[in-house]
């Protein structure tokens, strides 16, 4: 056959040339705006499938996409479970594999966890960079998963907060996550009062039914919404959804997937794209949401760069 078998980039591989969620911005700001431009952007790019596995409350998700503009091509495959009863194993796993746009090859094979972990930190980092309030001081995190992680990492590297507050619906996960971090973090109590004055906040929960709630949340601060991708899941409550102006990465996954969206009836203002090219203003003196369900075109740009930086190396 003569065809050389695709590579495979471990975990370890893809955090060692993607140490920093800050290494893709650029290519991710490009990637959201080049979405948004609609076919003049050259981004291919289906609202993922997704596969329910009810014996056992889990989900496959598909998700390829092509860009022109990086001319790459790309399928991540993500499962997620609900309540998994082994704790060892992550809520959410992943694998992409990167093609050959030019024959249809399959060039690589690369652990998907850490981009998906990676790529969706840096795009709540550039929504939070044009949303947030002009002197944002409080930095609340609900939630203290993977995501809760990678976004501390980038959200400090890129602000400066005098204040970072975490809370989990299990005390002690969020205690490791306060002493496992690089700076110092308040664990709250209660969501109440981690979220009570905070100017920037992320909710990367798997709630299924509202944990934040409108009558907490300080006029004018901006809200990175990233859990609850299921049309019947719940993060934000109604009284939030409406009251905020509602940013969103894909009008049509949001419209899809998203139960914070589906749910409120709250209108959509803007895809994150239109705001970067200018056809959308940012609007950073209200309150904001970004409703964050990720999209195949941020693993196929994240996927490209571990590729080209281990290609490099080798």
């Amino acid at each position: 056959m003569g065809s050389t078998p695709p590579v495979f980039i471990g975990a370890e591989e893809v955090e060692k040339h993607l140490h920093r969620a800050s290494l893709l911005l650029p290519a991710l700001e490009a990637a959201l705006a080049n979405f948004s431009a609609g076919a003049a952007g050259g981004v291919v790019q289906p609202v993922r499938t997704v596969l329910p596995v009810p014996r056992h409350g889990g989900y496959l998700g598909v998700m390829p996409a092509y860009s022109a503009a990086d001319d790459a091509l790309t399928t991540k495959l993500v499962t997620f479970y609900e309540h998994l009863k082994d704790s060892s194993v992550p809520s959410h796993q992943a694998t992409v594999l990167l093609f050959d746009p030019s024959n249809g090859t399959l060039k690589a094979v690369l652990d998907g966890s850490v981009i998906t972990a990676k790529r969706t930190a840096a795009v709540s980092a550039i929504a939070t960079k044009l949303l947030m309030p002009a002197f944002a001081e409080v930095l609340c995190i609900l939630g203290a998963g993977v995501q809760a992680y990678s976004h501390y990492d980038i959200f400090t590297e890129l602000f400066t907060f005098k204040e970072v507050r975490i809370w989990n619906r299990t005390k002690e996960k969020a205690l490791k996550f306060a002493s496992s971090v690089s700076g110092p973090v308040r664990v709250c109590s209660s969501a109440q009062e981690a979220v009570t004055g905070a100017d920037v906040i992320v909710t990367v929960t798997m709630a299924t039914a509202p944990i934040l709630f409108g009558d907490w949340v300080k006029p004018g601060a901006h809200i990175n919404a990233v859990g609850a991708s299921r049309p019947d899941w719940r993060e934000l409550d109604d009284e939030l959804m409406k009251n905020s102006v509602l940013f969103v990465d894909s009008r049509d996954a949001a419209l899809t997937e998203s139960g914070d969206v589906i749910l409120s009836g709250a209108e959509i203002f803007a895809e994150l794209g239109e705001v970067l090219k200018g056809t959308k203003p940012a609007l950073p003196e209200k309150t904001t949401v970004f409703k964050s369900l990720g999209m195949a075109v941020e693993d196929t740009v994240a996927a490209k760069f571990v590729y080209d930086a281990w290609s490099a190396g080798n």
